[in-house]
C-alpha cells in the first residue's frame, strides 16, 4: 500500500477527506476495541505465548504503550457497558477522555457519566472527574533528588538538582547535565539527564489543583527568601500562597504593559499621521472587547479561542484568508 501527500486536492475536497477519514478511523477504533474485549475474555493471547494482553498488543499488533493502554482500559470498560461502543464511533468519546471515566463507571451512573462526558475536551472531563469524585490535597513539599547518572567511569561533576512545591502539590524536579574531566583522557564526561518529567496540573476536586513542575537552584533561592520575608503574613511559609501572591503581582505587571491597564488613565497626546504607535486607551478598549482573546473568526462563525501570542496568531489568520 503507497501512500503519498494529496496536494493536488482543492481546499473543499481537502477538508471533505479529512472529515470521511476521521469518521472511518473512529469506527475503525471503536472496532478494534470491541474485538479486544472479546480476544481478552478468551484470553487468546495465552495461546500466542503472551502471557498478557498488553504484551501482546504491542508485540503482534505493533501498538505503542500508550496507544496499547487506552485501547485496554476502552475494551473493559465495553466489556462492562456496551454503549461506549457507540459513543467511540460517533465521536463523542475518545480513547482518552473514555479512559479518564472508565474506573468510575458502574450500573447505576454509566449512563449518565457518558453523557455528561461527551463532546468534552481532556481538561474538561478532568475537571468533571474532580467535581464529582473528588481526591484529598496533596502537601506542599520541597525536595531535592539524586544526582544525575554519569555515562562513563570518572569523577562526578557538581549537579544541583531542586524542586519547587506549589498550589495544592509535591513538585519535583530535574537536575541540569554538567560535565568533568577525565583524568585519563582529559575528555569531557558527559552526563545523562533523566527523561524529562512533563509539567503537571491535575484537578483533584472542584476548584482545587495539583501542580508539579520543575525549579532550578535560583528559584529555589528566590523560594526561600520569599518565606523568610513574608512570615509575618504567612508563617507556615506554604509554598501554594506565595505562588498565588507571585502569580498576582506578575499578572498585574504584564497588564500594565501588554494593555496598558491603570486604574488612574491620562490623557491621550493624539497620534502623529501615519505613526505605527498604538495609543494606550486603544489598547486598553481593545483588550476589554475582546476580551483578552484572539478576535479572528472563521467563515464557519467559529472564533479563536487562544489567548497567546495573540499578535503573531493574528497575522498568521490574515495571512491565510488572503
Amino acid at each position: 500500500m503507497s501512500t503519498s501527500i494529496p496536494s493536488r486536492l482543492s481546499d473543499a475536497d481537502l477538508v471533505a477527506e479529512v472529515l470521511r477519514l476521521a469518521r472511518n478511523a473512529r469506527a475503525t477504533t471503536a472496532s478494534l476495541v470491541a474485538h479486544l474485549a472479546e480476544l481478552d475474555t478468551r484470553r487468546l493471547y495465552l495461546g500466542a505465548g503472551f502471557s498478557s494482553l498488553f504484551t501482546y498488543c504491542t508485540a503482534v499488533l505493533g501498538l505503542s504503550e500508550s496507544e496499547t493502554y487506552n485501547r485496554i482500559e476502552a475494551a473493559r470498560a465495553a466489556r462492562r457497558f456496551a454503549l461506549v461502543l457507540d459513543r467511540l464511533a460517533h465521536g463523542s468519546l475518545n480513547l482518552t477522555t473514555l479512559r479518564l471515566i472508565a474506573r468510575h463507571l458502574t450500573a447505576a451512573n454509566h449512563e449518565e457519566l457518558v453523557a455528561a462526558a461527551a463532546g468534552r475536551t481532556k481538561h474538561e472531563v478532568e475537571l468533571l472527574v474532580a467535581r464529582r469524585f473528588p481526591r484529598a490535597d496533596v502537601a506542599s513539599s520541597v525536595r531535592k533528588l539524586p544526582a544525575v547518572p554519569r555515562t562513563a567511569a570518572g569523577p562526578v561533576g557538581s549537579v544541583p538538582a531542586v524542586a519547587a512545591a506549589v498550589p495544592s502539590g509535591a513538585a519535583t524536579s530535574a537536575a541540569p547535565a554538567s560535565a568533568s574531566a577525565s583524568p585519563a583522557s582529559g575528555a569531557p564526561i558527559v552526563l545523562t539527564p533523566p527523561a524529562p518529567r512533563r509539567p503537571l496540573v491535575s484537578p483533584l476536586a472542584a476548584g482545587r489543583y495539583e501542580i508539579r513542575f520543575t525549579a532550578g537552584a535560583d528559584t529555589y533561592d528566590k523560594l526561600r527568601r520569599a518565606q523568610d520575608l513574608l512570615r509575618h503574613a504567612i508563617p507556615s511559609g506554604d509554598p501554594a500562597e506565595i505562588f498565588d501572591r507571585a502569580l498576582t503581582a506578575l499578572l498585574e505587571d504584564l497588564a500594565r504593559k501588554k494593555c496598558a491597564a491603570t486604574g488612574r488613565p491620562r490623557a491621550s497626546r493624539g497620534t502623529a499621521r501615519g505613526s505605527r504607535h498604538i495609543p494606550a486607551k486603544v489598547k486598553r478598549a481593545v483588550w476589554l472587547r475582546d476580551g483578552s482573546r484572539c478576535a479572528f473568526v472563521a467563515r464557519g462563525g467559529r472564533r479563536c479561542a487562544e489567548r497567546g501570542l495573540l499578535l503573531r496568531r493574528g497575522a498568521a489568520h490574515s495571512f491565510r484568508n488572503e
